[in-house]
């Protein structure tokens, strides 16, 4: 049976009103954790006020090392 280990990792928004990110750091540490085997498997954003984003959050899984 295939066993999974998960990491949950988090950008925060930038910006007055919210709902800015910084795409380039994103895309550079999903490929870092891509590299290391890790496989992106839900996203979501956490809202502030009037539907802007606060923080976006990742859940990233791949089979145990253990």
């Amino acid at each position: 049976m295939t066993k999974w280990e998960y990491k949950v990792i988090e950008f925060d928004a930038r910006g007055a009103m919210g709902g800015l990110i910084d795409q380039e750091k994103m895309e550079l540490k999903l490929n870092e954790l891509g590299k290391e085997g890790w496989e992106l498997t839900t996203s979501y954003s956490t809202q502030q006020g009037y539907g802007s984003s606060r923080k976006l959050v990742y859940t990233l899984k791949r089979e145990s090392q253990f």
